[in-house]
């Protein structure tokens, strides 16, 4: 896989089921680990100890996976009419990988005529088997190129919606991007205020909408902010009780991710288990804090469990100062946050609530207040069109080079 390659997988990877058989315990354990990958969010990945004849057994009974990947000891003559029992037994589409013992050119070659998609030698290690199959899965079914950006606030009232609103309006206005923002707070939402809209939906009723894939209905739901701005009308939700429960999120989210390049999440006040979902499968995430000690300690903190859950890893993670010069003698500096956090800041908005609460209550963009442009071109933009210019760009070629849904592999053993 080469480096370019990988920068196209670095996406959510499409809704999906891939299987592993294998007697190998290393084999399974680095497939168990790809469910750590947030790209592999929408993929359903099982993992079975067995060989050929266990899948051609599954399978007899079962709908076969998108990519069913099969690990065997021994390559010889008997294989081939085995790999053909079970193509018999699976559904046009269904592309397989093949791991075995021996690094064999001709081997490789002789399984690729086959119709074999790959063929890996053991050991396999993680990274290796989760491109392989992120490789797979962008030929077989594409990306749309969306992107799902994630604000958190280290702590309430750090600025965090502002932020978030603002975000969209730079990608709609400046970057020509088609943008949804998702307010995932509920009846707490100040997004109503900032946009200028009442609230005229529910979660509970747009996750309704997303379970009958009724697009017709979700889209009355929507407040149009400008040409390429919608967000969702809600915030009549209840506040003292839950909107909607993980598994409806998830499906709304994947349901706007097909029409928009652009979601934004704010999830400054949502439930913890929202948080966790969000968080787990974001492409990006911004984390809002001001630079006091006690506010950046819980910024490291939430950064750490950010890290559990996305499998160890931290690099989508951006860090926003926001209100700095609020309390100076007590705020660290760029260099000792950096320090302190293992973590640059990426952005700086100063501590201006007349130009904030300003632009808040009288439903404006930054843009539009003589002082918050400013803000807006110095801090937002830059920001912006770092991580939705050339990430973007990159996800998008990535489509279109490797289009196309392929005709299956195992397909093609069985019409030999």
């Amino acid at each position: 896989m080469s480096e370019a390659d990988t920068h196209v997988t670095a996406t959510l990877l499409p809704q999906s089921r891939v299987a592993v058989f294998s007697r190998d315990k290393g084999t399974l354990e680095a497939a168990r680990s790809i469910q750590n990958d947030w790209r592999f969010a929408r993929v359903e990945v099982q993992v079975e100890e067995g060989d050929v004849q266990t899948a051609t057994q599954a399978y007899s009974e079962f709908k076969s996976p998108d990519i069913l990947i099969i690990q065997t000891d021994t390559i010889d003559e008997g294989f081939v009419p085995q790999l053909e029992g079970l193509a018999a037994h699976c559904d046009e589409g269904t592309e397989a990988i093949i791991v075995g013992p021996d690094n064999d050119v001709n081997l490789y070659r002789k399984l690729i005529d086959m119709g074999v998609r790959d063929y890996l030698v053991r050991p396999v290690v993680t990274d290796i088997l989760a491109e392989v199959i992120a490789k797979t899965l962008i030929d077989q079914h594409g990306v749309t190129g969306s992107r799902l950006v994630a604000f958190i606030g280290a702590k309430g009232g750090v600025g965090t919606s502002t932020i978030a609103r603002n975000f969209g309006l730079v990608l709609s206005n400046d970057l020509g991007q088609k943008t949804m923002l998702v307010d995932a707070s509920g009846g707490w939402s100040s997004h109503p205020v900032g946009l200028g809209f009442e609230p005229s939906t529910t979660y509970k009723e747009a996750a309704k909408a997303a379970d009958s894939l009724d697009e017709d209905s979700l889209a009355r739901m929507m407040f149009k902010v400008n040409e390429k701005y919608m967000t969702l009308a809600t915030g009549g939700d209840v506040m003292l009780e839950p909107i909607i429960k993980p598994p409806q999120m998830e499906a709304l989210l994947e349901m706007l991710m097909v029409k928009y390049p652009a979601v934004i999440a704010d999830i400054s006040a949502s439930s913890p288990e929202l948080r966790k979902l969000i968080l787990s499968r974001a492409n990006d995430i911004v984390l809002v804090s001001n630079a006091t000690v006690s506010c950046l300690r819980l910024a490291r903190s939430l950064i750490m469990e950010i890290k559990d859950i996305r499998g160890g890893e931290d690099d989508e993670v951006s860090l926003f100062l926001n209100m700095h010069g609020l309390a100076p003698a007590n705020e660290l500096s760029s260099g000792d946050i950096l320090k302190a956090m293992e973590l640059e800041v990426d952005g700086t908005l100063p501590f201006d609530p007349k130009t904030f609460m300003r632009v808040e209550s009288e439903a404006m963009s930054l843009a539009e207040d003589k002082t918050g442009k400013e803000y807006y071109q110095n801090a937002l933009l830059p920001y912006a069109a770092r991580i939705f210019g050339a990430q973007h760009k990159a996800v998008n070629k990535g489509a279109e080079s490797g289009a196309g849904v392929f005709s299956g592999l195992l397909g093609k053993i069985g019409k030999k």
